[in-house]
């Protein structure tokens, strides 16, 4: 169900009926659904799995307009769903009262009085074997009455705090300077969490072993995403001679991608092949982003119900970006597609294995106009790249594979043969993939 700021906490519970032995509260920053950015697809199919061995109750954020869709989606796999609803007006202004106050503009945005008292009352209501709290922006929660003797992990995900101190390198005053205090009082926040928390997740050893650098003691550990190799598989379809980049076209890092490749490597690229087309996929295009319409040969799709067609179609997908952390779904889907995928160091650099990666690295604008150059050129060097881009994934990126750890880190019990007990007594476990509703993702 959906909550308001205004709510009463009581409302948001629905009856307990289910039939698990673990009960987990999973506190998610923006809700979940559709998996269309790369924050819902993990905590989306982290939910998905964890409801094979848990009865989970979610409660998240939004500030968006939710679909019944989006909601029954949820609700198949949780037991209890409350969505708390934040406006514009009263994220910006904790925003600037947690600066105010020293702490993070994180803390300020994801603040929500309604969603503190939900999960009192639930805590009180309920007992819990185990919480996640997904990102640094859900740990504050962890600190409300009752939580703090339950058995706690923070899916941190990437290291926030190097993002904004990212962003602050290549950004000018006074921007520069909000990103830097940032990052700054983020890392304090960040440095504290196994003091707090059983254990911290990251999606990549990059990213675990930049967070142990700086963190206190505790138990850190690498879970990594995976990608749908059903719903993300080769195609046989003809290909037009191009590029598409597709991702959140809101989101700083892509926007810089988009600009920087369009700008200083696209028109070269276009001049020796006239006939080629870039095509920009992906929800929320800015103002600048649009504007790229009006270089030759570059087209901005923009918001789409689907990517799949538009990868299929490209022959390289290219993913240049200069700002990145993490392990980036749009390059896991690319090579699950079969695609010729032409990326940046940043890009790639949260893969495991990147000595075997059968991506091409690219980095200087002139290995990048002659790369696309000759991978356009070039059918079947395309067709090998595609097909051992798939065989990579299949090996390394199943989300069963990696999500298995949860159960561990959750107290989940687990038999010898890696099933849960409570999934053999039941004998359930099974879940028929969703047809999700797929735009471009962060």
């Amino acid at each position: 169900m959906t909550t308001s700021e205004q709510v009463d906490p009581a409302e948001a519970t629905l009856p307990i009926d289910g039939n698990r032995s673990v009960n987990l509260l999973y506190l998610v920053h923006r809700i979940p659904y559709p998996p269309d950015k790369g924050d819902r697809i993990r905590a989306f199919h982290i939910i998905r799995h964890l409801s094979r061995f848990a009865n989970i109750d979610l409660a998240c954020l939004t500030d968006e307009p939710i679909s019944e869709e989006s909601k029954k989606a949820l609700e198949r796999y949780c037991r209890r769903v409350a969505i708390v609803k934040q406006t514009s007006l009263r994220k910006w202004s904790q925003v600037f009262t947690f600066l105010g106050r020293g702490r993070t503009a994180t803390e300020g945005a994801f603040h929500s009085n309604s969603l503190h008292s939900l999960v009192s009352h639930w805590v009180a209501h309920q007992h819990y074997d185990a919480c996640l709290a997904s990102s640094s922006a859900m740990a504050p929660y962890l600190q409300s009455q009752g939580l703090r003797t339950v058995r706690a992990i923070v899916d941190l995900v990437d290291v926030d705090s190097q993002k904004w101190l990212d962003y602050a390198a290549v950004a000018r005053a006074p921007k520069k300077w909000l990103y830097r205090l940032e990052g700054n009082r983020l890392r304090r926040l960040e440095q504290e969490l196994p003091t707090w928390a059983r254990a911290v997740t990251l999606i990549s050893e990059p990213e675990a072993s930049l967070y142990r650098s700086f963190a206190m003691p505790g138990e850190i550990h690498v879970i990594s995403n995976g990608v749908d190799q059903v719903y993300f598989k080769p195609r046989e379809i003809e290909q037009e001679k191009g590029c598409v980049f597709v991702g959140a076209l809101d989101y700083l890092p892509n926007i810089d991608a988009a600009s920087w490749f369009c700008q200083e490597v696209w028109p070269e690229v276009h001049r020796r092949h006239p006939e080629a087309r870039m095509r920009i996929v992906g929800r929320q295009p800015v103002a600048e982003v649009c504007k790229l319409s009006e270089i030759p040969g570059v087209e901005v799709v923009g918001t789409v119900a689907d990517v799949r067609p538009y990868l299929a179609r490209a022959a390289i997908v290219v993913a240049p970006l200069r700002i990145a952390r993490g392990l980036q779904n749009k390059v896991l889907e690319a090579l699950a597609m079969g695609k010729a995928t032409l990326a940046s160091p940043q890009a790639l650099e949260g893969l495991r294995d990147p000595q075997d990666l059968p991506a091409i690295i690219a980095s200087s604008a002139r290995e990048w106009i002659n790369l696309t150059d000759d991978l356009i050129a070039n059918s079947e060097h395309r067709r090998e790249l595609g097909i051992k881009g798939r065989q990579y994934v299949e090996r390394r990126y199943s989300w069963e594979t990696s999500l298995s750890q949860f159960e561990r880190l959750l107290g989940i019990p687990v038999s010898q043969n890696g099933k849960s007990k409570d999934l053999q007594a039941n004998g359930k476990g099974n879940h028929t993939p969703l047809a999700l509703a797929r735009g471009a993702h962060s």
